[in-house]
Order: C-alpha cells, then sequence, then structure tokens
C-alpha cells in the first residue's frame, strides 16, 4: 500500500502530496462482435481520451504530465498504444506516453503508476485508463509456421530458403487463435471460478440477485444524470449495450449454466458472468496546485492502493483459499489494517464483477479473516460489471470514475474502497476518500 499524506521524502525529491481525481470519461461499453466490430483498440481509447479534453479543457501544451494505459489483448502494432493515442488525439502531441498490463487489473494499476508520480512530484496531472476490444482480438501465426519462416529467413542460399518452404503443410495455416485460459492450467476464468464458488458453496440464487441488482442499479445512475459527464456516445451508442434494466431473479433464474457443468449442481450462468465486451475508460489525475490553478473541484482523492496474488496453481485452490479471483481477499485486510480503517468505515464498497458468484466469495472471504460484513446498499450502488460488461483493461478506469462521482454525488465527506480481481491470481485495490 502506497498511503498519500505526510512522509519523510527521499533526498532531492519532494514530500509526498495529495492526488486528486478531478474526472474520468468512457465511450458505452458494447458487448463483442457488435458495434464496436470494426474498431481498435486504439480508436475506442482515443476516442474516451478525446472526450476527456474535451471536458476539461486539455488541449493546450502541457496540460497533462503523461498518459498512462494499456490493453490486455492487443496487435503488434498496438506495441506503443499509449503513445500512438496521444498522437492521434487531441492531447498535445509532445504529451509523453507508455502502456501498462495487468490482465483486468490494468486500468486501475494505470491510475496506481500515473498516482505515485503525482504525489512525489515528478509530474502534476496525468491521464490514466485502458481499452479492450474482445471483437479485433489478434490471431497468432501457427507456431510450426512461424518456426519455418524464421528458418527460410536465416537461410544462407535460395536452396536452403526453398527446403525449408517446403515443409509447409495445410495445416500450419490455421492461426492461434486467444483463449481465455490460463496457461498454467488451461483451464478458462469461468471455470476458475466455478472452482471457488463450489468451495465456498455459493448458491445459484444469490448469484442471480446480484446481477439482477447490477442491472437495475446501472439503469437507475444512468436515470438520475449520475453518468451524464462519465460516458461519451461512439459509434451510435449513448448507453452501455450490456444493460438490462428489466433484468430480475425469474428471468435469469431459466438460463442453464455454463462454467463448472461437470460437476455437481453447476451456479454459474451466462446472466451472472460478464460477457466479452469492447470499450474504452480513463481517469484524470492532478495535483491540488493543478486543480486549483484551473479552477475545478476534485471529486475525490486517491489515498491508498494495495496489490496481491495468489498461488491459484499449487495452493489451497480446492478449499478456495486460493482461487483464481481470490487475490483482494488478501489485499483488501492488508490495506485497511495499514491505514487503520475497517469495512464499517466505507459509504461505499466497488468490487469488481467479473463473476456474481466471485464477488460473493471475496465478501465471504472478507469476513472469514476478521472484517465486518458489507452492507450490500453500499455496494456496487451504481452497477458494475455485469450490467456494463468488461472490456479487460477499461475496467478499473471506469470504477475509479464512477466511485469518484458518487463520492461527489453525496456532497458530504466520504471514503469508498475498490477491489477488482484479475487473471493471473492477482488483485488490485485502492481508496478514495472526499474530505
Amino acid at each position: 500500500m502506497n498511503p498519500i499524506g505526510p512522509a519523510r521524502a527521499p533526498l532531492g525529491a519532494a514530500a509526498a502530496r495529495p492526488v486528486a481525481v478531478v474526472g474520468g470519461t468512457r465511450i458505452p461499453f458494447a458487448r463483442s462482435d457488435g458495434p464496436y466490430a470494426t474498431a481498435s483498440v486504439q480508436e475506442m481509447l482515443t476516442a474516451a481520451v478525446d472526450g476527456l479534453v474535451e471536458r476539461f479543457g486539455l488541449q493546450e501544451p502541457g496540460a497533462v504530465g503523461e498518459l498512462v494505459a494499456g490493453a490486455v489483448l492487443k496487435h503488434s502494432r498496438d506495441f506503443n498504444l499509449a503513445r500512438e493515442t496521444v498522437l492521434g488525439s487531441l492531447l498535445d502531441a509532445r504529451t509523453p506516453a507508455y502502456d501498462i498490463q495487468q490482465a483486468c487489473g490494468t486500468g486501475l494499476q494505470a491510475v496506481v503508476a500515473a498516482a505515485n508520480k503525482i504525489t512525489l512530484g515528478q509530474t502534476e496531472s496525468a491521464v490514466a485508463g485502458g481499452a479492450d476490444t474482445a471483437s479485433d482480438a489478434p490471431l497468432g501465426v501457427n507456431d510450426s509456421l512461424r518456426r519455418i519462416l524464421l528458418e527460410a529467413r536465416r537461410a544462407k542460399s535460395p536452396g536452403a530458403r526453398l527446403k525449408a518452404l517446403a515443409r509447409i503443410r495445410p495445416s500450419h495455416v490455421v492461426p492461434d487463435i486467444p483463449r481465455n485460459a490460463e496457461p498454467r492450467t488451461g483451464l478458462s476464468m469461468g471455470e476458475h471460478a466455478a472452482v471457488t464458488a463450489r468451495a465456498w458453496g455459493v448458491p445459484r440464487e444469490a448469484q442471480d440477485e446480484l446481477a439482477a441488482t447490477s442491472h437495475r442499479r446501472l439503469a437507475a445512475a444512468y436515470d438520475r444524470g449520475l453518468l451524464d459527464g462519465l460516458v461519451v456516445p461512439f459509434r451510435g451508442l449513448t448507453r452501455d449495450q450490456n444493460l438490462r434494466p428489466g433484468s430480475t431473479v425469474e428471468k435469469l433464474a431459466t438460463l442453464k449454466p455454463v462454467f463448472g457443468t461437470g460437476a455437481p449442481g453447476p451456479t454459474m450462468t451466462a446472466g451472472n458472468s460478464t460477457p466479452l465486451t469492447d470499450g474504452a475508460a480513463v481517469v484524470l489525475l492532478a495535483s491540488e496546485e493543478w486543480a486549483e490553478a484551473r479552477d475545478l473541484e476534485p471529486l475525490a482523492y486517491l489515498t491508498a492502493y494495495e496489490t496481491a496474488a495468489v498461488d491459484f496453481v499449487g495452493g489451497d485452490v480446492a478449499g478456495g483459499e486460493d482461487g483464481l479471483l481470490m487475490a483482494p481477499a488478501y489485499a483488501v485486510p492488508r490495506m485497511l489494517e495499514r491505514a487503520g480503517l475497517g469495512i464499517e468505515d466505507f459509504d461505499f464498497v466497488e468490487i469488481h464483477e467479473a463473476f456474481a458468484s466471485q464477488v460473493l466469495a471475496t465478501l465471504a472471504a472478507w469476513e472469514k479473516r476478521g472484517l465486518a460484513p458489507v452492507d450490500r446498499a453500499r455496494l456496487n450502488v451504481a452497477g458494475s460489471s455485469l450490467a456494463t460488461g468488461h472490456p479487460f483493461a477499461a475496467t478499473g478506469a471506469r470504477i475509479v470514475a464512477t466511485l469518484a462521482a458518487l463520492l461527489a454525488e453525496r456532497g458530504t465527506p466520504g471514503r469508498g474502497l475498490i477491489s477488482v480481481c484479475a487473471a493471473g491470481g492477482q488483485g488490485v485495490t485502492a481508496i478514495l476518500e472526499r474530505p
């Protein structure tokens, strides 16, 4: 955890400074192979960045110190995604940028990376976030074909080159298609979550209730205008395409399980799991001095953050302790202990809804580790990933911006907790506060 507050600065460095969340923008999230099927990850990220630039007047040279962003699914052409986004956006072309990637934690980790520079006085402002598209996923060259082509390239004579190329067979033309599976286990994220759901005894009805609530709350957030300043139209969408305001437990109960079907009593369906999604989101972070000079009132402040990882290969997976998506069960208690806080000290708790079962297992694990039960009235009060969808690298920035807006909407001092699980058995968590 990195608390933002009084600290002894290293020799030659500035003292730690508060990091303000000034605002955020995102494009509506869309189901894969839908409205954004032909949109590149760079195009989506640029649209989110331009929305932020226009809203806060960031066009002038030096307005933004740097852009930090990433994507989980990237083509080779996107090796410098953040910088190419700057060059194609309304930001000053001289704005530095770099990529970051931590699976589903990418967006929040980008926020943390930018915040670290601001709190150390290395920059005054930054844009952080991410984008992903499952529609435009990169296809890799068949590895056997790749080896043959490399051998042909290294050949010293035309004859040797032809000899190598003559080994190409029709099967070599079949591309390597990205799979939503862990390299170490071969299991998809959903199958891993199903193991955890069984270990923690998470019932189907509770999962469906969480999913239906997420849709209802996101619809209400749109209706009352909470997201008016956060969501910018893109390719004909003005709201998240996955949103189903009429979702009910009864309707969700009719869906068949799709994960964990090889074991008795499967509970996870397409309705209580996030769909493959395309989208982008960014957040504007700054020092208090930068915001004050531009007459911008911070929505909230980023005051702490923590990452963790679990051994989902050799650890206590069957017992639920080291499930693929359970790292926040360790990160949050550790972060709260260092901050001197308890769950009861938070007005809002934002848990990324990769799967309803994963949210419920995380809540149970927190209680097992001595934290107070989360008041459900404070949990994901504007809906979350089950309703919005989940473009992997964009989710963290979406949550930060939404939580900051919720804290500002209250108009009184408050505090919010963020918990994001990620592939590879990792978790990224943070605290936002409004004084």
